[in-house]
Formats: structure tokens, C-alpha cells, sequence
């Protein structure tokens, strides 16, 4: 019960610190959807991290200890370096394979707007936790060093529990297989292994991670409460079919093999006056293989 007053405690006084939603503002990138005291207060339903010398514990120091190993893959810790980052654009950039498209603020604008004050709203949901809790990173408790030394010093006074970095990237994967739900897997694939790559840079223990996932779904949950992320996300699922229709015509055109009677052009946007010879041509505005 201690433990619990000291959580609220501190939680409140941290209430203030939250940043304010502003609806009502379509393709307002760094607006958010709900103030911190809107969201869910992890405070009151979310388990305290595993007591030191405790069997949950081990598991950490035993997922640590994995995580150590998982280094020595130079394509693994590479990824682990690169999931690091905070930013949405920088985000973006690795969620656009498993999404099949270019995801950025100049090329899918409904789709980045979305992705950002989502990813921004439910980033709140760990203010509180991580506030109450002051738990001490592994690299901090151990005296090690991380993948990333540039960010160790910044973070060595951050608490630990929950990983923010994990909420990021859960959250993003959700919103992004509501917009493609035919890529989910691979989509959620990455949201995974994004809060992985914590426990591998060491800045995380498991149930930092395991507990941002938690985290990061009820905030999801509650955005669909909010009538101008509904808004948004229809926009941006609109969007994204709208792109993918057009990427679809143009394979589709790649491969049309029908010529009728319409006149044909050569790639050099010559007309033909003979039947053509095998080739790529375009007809009726379409490239055609005959």
C-alpha cells in the first residue's frame, strides 16, 4: 500500500506536466488527441516492475543477459541502433517496407498526420508510470555499455519502467494495420521486434518492454473514442487506397497484353503505323508487353 501512495502521489503531482489535446484540427501533425489525465492511468491497473532478487527478476537479468548475445549479429544490432529513433519521420521511413508504401509527411500526408498524433497521444500513457517509478535502466545498474552510447547520459536519470521507445512502436504498428490490414504481420512483426531492439541496446529490461505493449494497446483503444482521430484515420485509410489503386492500375497496365483497335506508340511516344514486333508499347494510355 506504501508503494501504491507513493505512486499517486508523485503521479499527481506529474498531472500538470502533460501536454494538452487540441481537436478539431484536420492534418494538425503535433496536436494531440487527449490530455495526459484523458488517457489510461497505468497507475491503477498496471503491475510494479519485478522486485530485484524476485523469480520475475531472473527473467529480466536472463532476457539482459539474451539481449547482450543478440549483439554480436551485426544485422540485428544494427537494427537495434536503428529503432532507436523518436521521431515520427524517422519512424516512417523503417515502417514504410512492411507497409508496402512510402510513408511520409510530403507523400501521405493523412497517413503521417495520423500516425504522429497517435504515436504522440498514447506516448503519454507511460508520463505517469515512469515518473513513480524511478527504476534503474540495465546499462545503469550494471555499469555497461549500450549500442547507443550517444543517448546514456541523457537517459542514465530517465526511469525505465515502462519503455517509451516500445509504446512508440507498438502504437505505430496498430494504427498502421488498421490503414493496411493485408500487411498486418509483417507490420506487427516490426511493432515487436521495435521493443526488442531495447532489451538488445540495453537500455530496457523484458518487463519494461512487455509492460509498454500493454500500455501502448489501451491508449490505442481509447483513441477510437475521439471523434477527429476517427476522422483522421478514415482520412488516412482513404488515402492509402487511394495510392494503392493507383499502384495497382500501373502494375496492371505493365502487364496488359490486349491491343484493340486504339493507335500504339512505341516507349519514345512515337506512333506506330504497322503492327508492332515483341515489346513493351503503350496503348490507350497503358504499357502493354505483346
Amino acid at each position: 500500500m506504501t508503494h501504491k501512495f507513493l505512486f499517486l502521489t508523485v503521479a499527481a503531482a506529474m498531472a500538470t506536466l502533460g501536454a494538452h489535446a487540441q481537436t478539431d484540427i484536420p492534418l494538425d501533425t503535433d496536436a494531440m488527441y487527449f490530455e495526459i489525465d484523458e488517457l489510461p492511468n497505468a497507475i491503477n491497473w498496471l503491475p510494479a516492475p519485478p522486485e530485484p532478487n524476485s523469480t520475475q527478476f531472473a527473467y529480466d537479468l536472463t532476457q539482459y543477459m539474451w539481449g547482450k548475445g543478440e549483439r554480436l549479429n551485426e544485422e540485428r544490432a544494427k537494427q537495434a541502433i536503428d529503432n532507436g529513433v523518436t521521431d515520427m519521420a524517422d519512424m516512417a521511413v523503417q515502417f514504410s517496407k512492411p507497409f508496402g508504401m512510402e510513408i511520409s509527411k510530403e507523400h501521405t500526408p493523412c497517413i503521417f498526420n495520423v500516425l504522429n498524433r497517435g504515436m504522440l497521444t498514447v506516448r503519454l500513457c507511460a508520463t505517469k508510470p515512469k515518473t513513480a517509478i524511478t527504476r534503474l535502466r540495465p546499462y545503469v545498474r550494471y555499469n555497461e555499455p549500450t549500442l547507443i552510447p550517444a543517448d546514456e547520459e541523457t537517459l542514465r536519470q530517465n526511469g525505465s519502467y515502462p519503455s517509451g521507445h516500445s509504446i512508440r512502436g507498438w502504437v505505430t504498428a496498430l494504427l498502421l494495420c488498421e490503414i493496411n490490414p493485408d500487411a498486418q504481420d509483417e507490420i506487427l512483426a516490426l511493432g515487436y521486434q521495435w521493443g526488442q531492439s531495447r532489451v538488445i541496446a540495453g537500455y530496457h529490461w523484458q518487463s519494461d518492454v512487455d509492460a509498454a505493449r500493454l500500455l501502448a494497446s489501451a491508449g490505442y483503444a481509447r483513441l477510437h473514442t475521439h471523434q477527429q482521430f476517427l476522422a483522421d484515420m478514415a482520412a488516412a485509410r482513404a488515402e492509402y487506397a487511394k495510392l494503392a489503386g493507383e499502384a495497382t492500375a500501373v502494375d496492371a497496365a505493365r502487364t496488359d497484353t490486349s491491343t484493340g483497335s486504339a493507335a500504339i506508340y512505341n516507349l519514345a511516344g512515337e506512333q506506330l503505323n504497322k503492327e508492332p514486333a515483341a515489346g513493351v508499347y503503350i496503348q490507350k494510355g497503358k504499357k502493354y508487353v505483346r
